[in-house]
């Protein structure tokens, strides 16, 4: 088994793969010519298929709504002409994303009532992108699912409650502290989408739960995800044994929580002007655990 970051040259990835029985990624931004190339030499899990429809928000957005899954109002620009009618349409405030790359806050602006278009449209990057209402949020929250190949064998991890500052993933806790019903909606909604796009690895869902009850998608990610990096602590089996285990076709582990966990995510603000987090203190801290990637 291999496990690759995204990259754009097919003649490596295809050596890659010929030495390779199964081959995965961890990122979404990986070109078409590489997903092709890697099927031809190897099995890819999750499958091209899974990629082509997540790593472009608007064909995300197209192919959820074409099976009835529930979003926001959301619109698409391709100038600032289109981006001025995509706004008036969905209504501001609203949030621009572009609609390829852009994670963790890049390559998005929030638009506000008044706001020129030309200027949003140079704000995102002047390329296509996707508008979406902003919604009256209770909360957000994200669902991982891992389903395995042969056997279509599916297990879902405890709804994760997250919280974003600047559209970064700021904190993320279990329990979620949502209604019981809230958490099986956004859970069936996952373990849905994981068979409809025969996921053959880990799925997560990021959801939006409105004021007024409802389940929303917001983004779909094949791959091991933020918001559950403390599945490792908190859950039977975390969630980089549970993506071995299913694109290697391995019986799946059984999710249970047994403690309450939270995590912090840390970015590289805290090296800012040459100082050194205290990572002796923070370490002193009972059940801590610290991660820097």
């Amino acid at each position: 088994m291999q496990y690759v970051a995204g990259f754009d040259d097919v003649d490596a990835a295809r050596e890659l793969a010929r030495s390779s029985a199964v081959v995965s990624y961890e990122i979404e931004r990986i070109a078409p010519a590489v997903l092709s190339a890697v099927s031809d030499e190897a099995l890819l899990r999750p499958g091209a298929h899974a990629l082509l429809v997540v790593q472009d928000r608007e064909v995300q957005k197209r192919w959820l709504t074409e099976r009835g899954f529930q979003l926001g109002d959301w619109s698409v620009a391709s100038d600032p002409r289109e981006l001025a009618a995509a706004v008036a349409a969905v209504g501001a405030p609203c949030f621009i994303k572009a609609a390829r790359g852009g994670y963790d806050g890049r390559s998005q602006v929030r638009g506000l009532p008044g706001d020129d278009a030309t200027a949003l449209w140079r704000a995102v990057g002047e390329t296509r992108c996707v508008v979406e209402r902003e919604l009256t949020l209770a909360a957000e929250c994200s669902v991982l699912v891992a389903r395995r190949p042969s056997r279509g064998e599916v297990v879902v991890y405890p709804v994760a409650r997250n919280w974003h500052v600047e559209n970064i993933l700021d904190t993320s806790v279990f329990p979620s502290g949502l209604p019981a019903a809230i958490e099986h909606e956004a859970q069936r909604i996952a373990c849905s989408l994981a068979r409809e796009l025969n996921i053959e690895g880990l799925l997560v869902v990021e959801c939006f739960v409105t004021t007024d009850g409802r389940v929303l998608i917001n983004e779909l990610a094949p791959r091991p995800h933020n918001t559950f990096h403390h599945a490792e602590v908190a859950c039977t089996v975390g969630q980089f044994e549970q993506y071995i285990r299913a694109i290697c076709d391995l019986p799946l582990g059984q999710v249970r929580l047994t403690q309450p966990a939270a995590l912090a995510n840390l970015l590289g603000d805290l090296w800012h002007g040459g100082r050194s987090p205290a990572f002796d203190a923070a370490l002193a801290v009972p059940g801590l655990q610290l991660h820097l990637y």
